[in-house]
């Protein structure tokens, strides 16, 4: 029993001998693997760690490159946007520029204008005291005359008295009665040596008409050169607005040089805002320009070559209306016959004003006139009207040609072969040569009713009235006046006199007086003529 139980212990300490050195290998080879295991782990993590390193490095240099790149191509935007800032300031330097000069060539145009003006005011200063010197000589022989004359009346005075003194003596008359006789006397002597004078006068004045009258136009003209201009030599053109001034002028002025080039007219720019202004003398040039001008505007683009396309076409539009009004004018008084070239002439009248009056409308209304009173007096009433559309053709170029428009218009008559009749009708309108026919002195009338009648040339009915009656009524204020008429639409007055009132010598004295007080409170266009008639009728009858 003891030996089993003893063979049991061993076999159980022997058995847990086994299991233990049986577990413990089997452990140790599990360690192993473990280890193994662990060992391949550890060398898996270091090769991704490495990789992960390696990776990471990479995406460094990656980011190293991209933050390169990106610092290369801020670079190269900041040089860009240098590039790009010199550039604006250069384009702004250039327009600052662009628009300094613009203002310079004002300033310098505005400078000039200046400077004629203070050249013109010189001028004017000198005549001016010439003139004044001239008027202090004057007065000092007026002074002269005044004492000579107070000479002469002291030594007429004292004649008188001696004469009274004779005249009392030798004669029965009283103080008074003797007085009466010898200031009637000497009343009548003066008077007579009074219209002498004024006759003397004007023989002189008349013998040094020449001289004045040059002088006096010659004078007229400088001082008054500038509102003529003013009237009928510019146009004006309107503008949207200040900034087109400077378009107009275009770079260093090369589109203000090349429109006045290609015109002819001269372009003025000054401080008037919104407004440009043509001046010529050729009133077609100026409508051209003006047409092309306005054309330009509003287009918005010029430049030498536009310019030069719109002077063109305006050009050839005006041609076209001055030939249409021709023969328009034609059409309108039944000529049917006339060399082209005349017509065009006669269109270009279109654009030629006579105080205010437009030259054709006048041309057709004289020669509607003339047709009418040929036809009333039974004259050749086509001749009639052909004679006074025609009679003032050379004003149509009186500005291109020497001479006055009569004479160019004889030329031009004789040139297109026209009538005798007609190229006689416009040497004589004016009264330059004696009229050959009925129909030359028809257009005579003809025209003085056309350019005189009330309105026509820019005067009203109502003045036109009120300058004949104070005429008239100036002429009737005189002694002795018995009837006064304001003839030819107020270009003379006539005044009758009462003979037993009024001698000879004194008409002479009363048409200076008469025309005196009507310059010095009268306004009227041209000349008034002052004609004083003085008529005694004896009538006896034979039975």
């Amino acid at each position: 029993m003891n030996e089993i139980y003893t063979i049991s212990v061993a076999v159980a300490v022997v058995s847990i001998i086994l299991g233990v050195g049986i577990g413990y290998l089997l452990r140790k080879r599990r360690w192993e693997k473990d280890a193994a295991n662990a060992s391949h782990d550890a060398e898996h993590i270091l090769a991704n760690a490495h990789s992960q390193v390696e990776a990471i490095k990479a995406e460094v240099a990656a980011q190293k490159n991209v933050a390169e790149a990106v610092k290369k191509e801020a670079e190269n935007a900041k040089k860009e946007k240098l590039i790009q800032a010199q550039e604006q300031i250069n384009r702004m330097r250039e327009q600052a520029e662009t628009k300094l000069k613009q203002r310079q060539d004002e300033l310098d145009l505005r400078q000039s204008r200046l400077q004629r003006q203070a050249d013109d005011l010189d001028h004017q200063n000198k005549k001016i005291t010439q003139q004044q010197r001239d008027l202090d000589q004057q007065a000092k022989i007026a002074q002269a005359k005044d004492q000579e004359l107070t000479d002469n009346l002291t030594q007429a005075k004292e004649l008188v008295n001696k004469r009274q003194q004779a005249l009392l003596a030798v004669s029965n008359l009283t103080e008074n009665q003797a007085k009466q006789m010898v200031l009637d006397e000497l009343s009548g002597q003066l008077v007579k040596e009074r219209a002498e004078l004024i006759r003397d006068s004007d023989e002189k004045v008349k013998a040094k008409a020449d001289h004045y009258a040059r002088k006096i136009i010659i004078e007229a003209l400088q001082s008054s050169a500038a509102d003529t201009v003013a009237e009928t030599t510019v146009s004006v053109v309107n503008l949207p607005n200040d900034d087109m001034k400077g378009r107009i002028i275009g770079r260093e002025g090369r589109n203000i040089r090349s429109f006045e080039a290609l015109t002819g007219i001269d372009l003025v720019i000054d401080d008037t805002p919104e407004v440009v202004v043509l001046s010529g003398f050729d009133p077609i040039r100026r409508e051209v320009a003006k047409r092309a001008l306005t054309r330009l505007i509003k287009d918005g683009r010029i430049h030498p070559a536009r310019i030069e396309e719109m002077v063109e076409k305006a050009r050839k539009e005006v041609n076209d209306d001055i030939y249409e009004a021709g023969e328009g004018a034609l059409m309108d008084l039944g000529i049917h016959k006339m060399h082209p070239e005349l017509v065009k002439v006669l269109g270009r009248l279109k654009y030629r004003t006579s105080y205010g009056q437009n030259v054709l409308q006048h041309s057709i209304e004289v020669g509607r006139l003339s047709g009418v009173m040929a036809a009333e007096l039974g004259l050749d009433e086509k001749m009639a009207v052909r004679a006074g559309l025609l009679h003032d053709i050379g004003k149509a170029i009186d500005h291109e040609l020497d001479g006055s428009h009569v004479e160019i218009g004889v030329e031009l008559a004789m040139k297109y072969h026209e009538p005798d009749v007609v190229v006689n009708t416009i040497a004589s309108h004016h009264g330059d040569v004696a009229p050959l026919s009925f129909i030359a002195e028809l257009v005579v009338a003809a025209d003085a009713l056309s350019s005189a009648r009330p309105g026509a040339r820019s005067e009203s009915l109502e003045n036109y009235v009120k300058r004949l009656q104070q005429l008239e009524s100036i002429a009737n204020s005189y002694r002795g006046v018995k009837q006064a008429y304001a003839i030819q639409a107020g270009r003379e007055i006539r005044v009758m006199v009462e003979p037993s009132k009024i001698s000879d010598d004194e008409t002479v004295i009363l048409a200076r007086d008469i025309k005196n007080q009507v310059e010095a409170e009268m306004d009227y266009p041209g000349n008034i003529k002052v004609t004083v008639i003085r008529e005694k009728r004896a009538v006896a009858i034979a039975k």
